[in-house]
């Protein structure tokens, strides 16, 4: 017997052993209402693909470049000095805004957080398309990727935006203080829910990224981060729009971390006081609640539209 006809036999012996194994379920479960136990599991054992992915997309961020992640510092500071300059100076919001490059930076710390979530996670399917059509793996990973790297990037604006604050002002060590990393949770969550949901869509509707773009300019003006909470107030007077102004989770955590670090917006008088919304705590409270039912909500999408991502990439 030659050795072709071995290899046939072997290879024929395997398709009939293939043929009798029982059909097993691969994946994660599509059913709306069931399954995310079984998706965060499946995560949590891709664990170590996930930091490698993070470590991935923080490389290649500041690929052949000399600086490195410093590079992510000099975006914010100079939106910083634009700001401080345009709006405070020249426009005259400082005089009216105390701490006002301290106020500006917290806004633009936490906005740039949101951002580069909803950005990175966008695009974050199209962008690993070989491996999504090649392995199976949680496909959640590759957002969450985004996540993660927009993280690193925020530990290092935060730790100069708290070295600003202790030499350009004061920490107020109050009860409020722990606003800030409740805003900051808050954030996360909604920015993952929302990043998860987009990613899953922009893998059948390539506009969708397009409209991320136009949607993150909008909402950036739409935020309290170069003007103060004060302003809305004394525009809309606590109406029905305001109260519409301050569903968005995106605006309370801003405005809470601001109330946290910002000892100028506390303890101003006169022209300097500022206002804060009513019931702020409760207000992030049920901003928090919500992020987390978005987050379920977004991932079980996810679940049903991810079964024919290899398809449409």
């Amino acid at each position: 017997m030659d050795s072709e006809t071995r290899e046939r036999e072997r290879k024929a012996e395997r398709q009939i052993f293939i043929a009798n194994q029982d059909f097993f379920d691969a994946g994660q479960p599509t059913g709306f209402f069931k399954g995310s136990g079984r998706s965060l599991l499946d995560i949590w054992r891709h664990r170590e693909l996930l930091s490698r992915l993070v470590k991935r997309e923080i490389k290649a961020r500041y690929k052949d470049s000399s600086l490195g992640i410093v590079w992510s510092l000099f975006r914010p500071l100079v939106q910083l000095l634009i700001y401080y300059f345009a709006i405070g100076q020249i426009l005259g919001a400082a005089r009216s805004v105390p701490d006002f490059a301290v106020f500006v930076f917290i806004g633009l710390t936490m906005w740039t957080l949101y951002s580069e979530i909803i950005s990175g996670s966008t695009t974050s399917i199209l962008a690993n398309a070989g491996l999504v059509k090649k392995v199976y793996l949680p496909r959640e990973i590759f957002p969450l990727s985004s996540v993660g790297s927009a993280l690193v990037n925020f530990g290092i604006q935060s730790i100069v935006l708290i070295g600003g604050i202790a030499v350009l002002s004061t920490f107020l060590w109050t009860a409020d203080l722990l606003l800030a990393p409740a805003a900051v949770l808050t954030l996360l969550i909604f920015g993952t829910a929302v990043g998860l949901l987009l990613s899953a869509l922009n893998v059948y509707l390539r506009d969708v990224q397009h409209f991320v773009e136009i949607y993150l300019i909008v909402f950036f003006w739409m935020s309290p981060i170069v003007y103060p909470f004060t302003f809305i107030q004394n525009q809309l007077q606590g109406n029905w729009m305001e109260q519409i102004y301050l569903a968005n989770p995106v605006t309370i955590a801003i405005v809470a971390a601001q109330k946290a670090l910002w000892a100028g917006g506390s303890t101003g008088t006169g022209a300097m006081a500022q206002a804060w919304p009513d019931n702020l705590e409760i207000r992030l409270l049920i901003a928090f609640l919500c992020s987390v039912l978005l987050l379920w909500i977004s991932q079980r999408v996810f679940s049903r539209l991810q079964g024919n991502f290899a398809q449409e990439l």
